[in-house]
């Protein structure tokens, strides 16, 4: 008997084990049983937890024998035999070493902190955390991302006019028990949004109370993570040094970062270095500007081990004077002395104008051919609710209306970007050109020229909607029709201007009009429009270089 036990067993258990174990089987033995039916009854529940009965056979016979013992109105003691008890210890010890085996795999292989004898519960409670769900003290548990709520909008970021210059707010929900929850994990708060909630981050393992954090993985997307340590516990030891720190009541609210990063040089011995060219390198004639002093300079470059340069090509000196008549005198020249001299390009897209913005010193517009049919047609400029027009870049409600002399805008940026790719043929098979930067709006970034210096903007003002040329508000009008409220086709009339701040205004006030059916449904259809331009532009942008890595700016 006693091979048999060490066979299913395992390892010899510690005395302490033996101690527990035998404790348990002389309790079940001294235990006191009612007499009579109670007996019975319990007996009988004994034995079918057990195991003893197998069959419906053995099961009517102890039902025979209960009422015999129930009609004859007398009780006895319950006697478990030598062999039961017996039974009971193999069947821990089976138990015991089975959970033993599954704790140590998993510290070894997965990393979890979990004592030596933790019972069933915390090993659900771990695997379902390592799931994605969250497990709370009390065992309730749920997915750590729920489904859109009737007034929330699932997985759409709630932009605000100035594209970017209202800061996302981001809070998390310190609980008072001692639990780690990633604000991804958290119920959104009112007020704040949820959409730049933190993101499940592993973290190596450090002294906080009763919260174990993993080791990281470079496959976890860059997040953070709020963990509360006690005030005694010093973070002198930990991994999280560096991290920021706040103090709420007797705890530590300690904001974890991921550190990750951005892209892999593992197969480099150090991360390449591009050095932005002036942006008037070349002149509006596409002239090089002082080759002699732009070679000096690039020489200087080199021996100090630069990878390369960055150069913007403008869609405001290469098609400068009619459709499809492209010019890339000056950036042939350039590109030829930038190979020369052993460095690479990253080349940028630019179909927006430069100047009119702090810091620009060169003044570039959009083609001639393009200003002369905005003359005649100032809706395929952005335009705010005054009317003011905005000519730094063509307006995305145009992407597929065929008024730039019988192409669309977006063929227009294709049919550039093959030329350039077919003109520099051999700058790309070399290897010179190692990227292609799309510019996809205002200064070459993925927003909406929201906060123009020309029409008074000054910092920190919150900026103004820009859709209010016809093609946009067209696209508008569709939206809401098939929405069914046909009257909320129109921008909001209560949010500001161009130098307002967001507590002044009724729509973007906390609990402003922005949170409400309309609020949502207009800010929904402005990302929207925002995110299907940068799909429409880089698609095309991937056909056109193939093969090439392809960048692009959001701001």
């Amino acid at each position: 008997m006693a091979q048999e036990m060490e066979k299913l067993g395992g390892t010899s258990e510690e005395d302490e084990d033996e101690e527990e174990l035998e404790m348990e089987v002389k309790e079940e033995e001294d235990d006191d049983v009612p007499s009579g039916p109670e007996m019975v009854i319990g007996a009988m529940g004994d034995a079918m937890n057990a195991g003893f009965f197998d069959d419906d056979q053995q099961r009517r016979a102890m039902a025979a024998t209960a009422m015999q013992q129930q009609q004859g109105g007398t009780g006895s003691r319950r006697c478990r035999p030598k062999e039961e008890k017996e039974r009971t210890k193999l069947r821990e010890r089976h138990r015991r070493a089975i959970t033993a085996r599954i704790l140590a795999g998993l510290r070894r292989h997965g990393n979890y902190n979990l004592r030596v004898r933790a019972d069933i519960n915390e090993v659900i409670a771990a695997l379902a955390r390592e799931a994605g769900w969250v497990v709370l003290p009390d065992g309730t548990t749920f997915p750590s991302r729920p489904g859109p709520g009737p007034g929330a909008s699932a997985g759409a970021t709630v932009p605000s006019p100035q594209a970017g210059k209202l800061a996302g707010v981001t809070a998390a929900a310190v609980a008072t028990a001692p639990v780690v929850m990633a604000a991804s994990q958290a119920m959104p708060l009112r007020g704040v949004s949820p959409s730049g909630a933190f993101r499940s981050l592993e973290c190596r393992p450090c002294r906080l109370k009763g919260v174990y954090t993993p080791a990281s993985t470079p496959y976890e997307s860059r997040g953070r993570m709020v963990v509360m340590v006690d005030r005694d516990r010093t973070a002198e030891n930990s991994p999280l040094v560096g991290s920021s720190m706040d103090t709420v009541d007797d705890k530590q609210v300690v904001d974890i970062t991921g550190r990750l990063p951005e892209r892999d040089f593992a197969g480099t011995p150090y991360v390449p270095v591009y050095v932005m060219l002036p942006l008037g390198v070349v002149n509006m004639k596409c002239e090089l500007v002082d080759p002699d002093g732009l070679l000096k300079q690039l020489r200087l470059l080199k021996s100090i081990n630069v990878d390369g340069v960055m150069v913007d090509c403008w869609w405001g000196i290469v098609e400068a004077h009619a459709p499809q008549e492209y010019n890339w005198s000056g950036y042939k020249r350039l590109f030829q002395i930038v190979r020369e001299l052993k460095l690479k390009l990253q080349v940028v897209m630019s179909f927006h104008e430069c100047g009119g913005n702090v810091g620009d010193d060169v003044c570039i517009p959009l083609p001639h051919w393009v200003a002369e049919i905005g003359r005649t047609n100032p809706d395929m400029f952005f335009t705010d609710k005054e009317g003011r027009r905005n000519p730094e870049c063509l307006t995305w409600g145009i992407d597929k209306e065929r008024i730039l002399r019988g192409r669309t805008a977006v063929e227009v940026y294709f049919d550039y970007m093959r030329s350039f790719r077919v003109e520099f043929d051999e700058f790309f098979e070399d290897g010179v050109i190692s990227e292609i930067e799309i510019g996809l709006g205002p200064c070459g970034e993925l927003r909406y020229p929201s906060y123009p210096v020309k029409h008074g903007w000054r910092y920190p003002g919150i900026g103004e909607f820009q859709c209010y040329d016809q093609y946009l508000m067209k696209s508008l009008r569709r939206a809401a029709e098939a929405r069914g409220h046909s009257f909320w086709a129109r921008g909001p009339d209560n949010a500001g201007n161009y130098n307002s701040r967001p507590h002044e205004t009724g729509f973007f006030c906390d609990g402003g009009d922005y949170d409400g059916y309309y609020g949502r449904f207009f800010l929904g259809w402005y990302s929207q429009v925002l995110v299907d331009h940068a799909d429409r532009v880089l698609s095309l942008s991937k056909l056109a270089f193939e093969g090439t890595r392809i960048a692009a700016k959001v701001s």
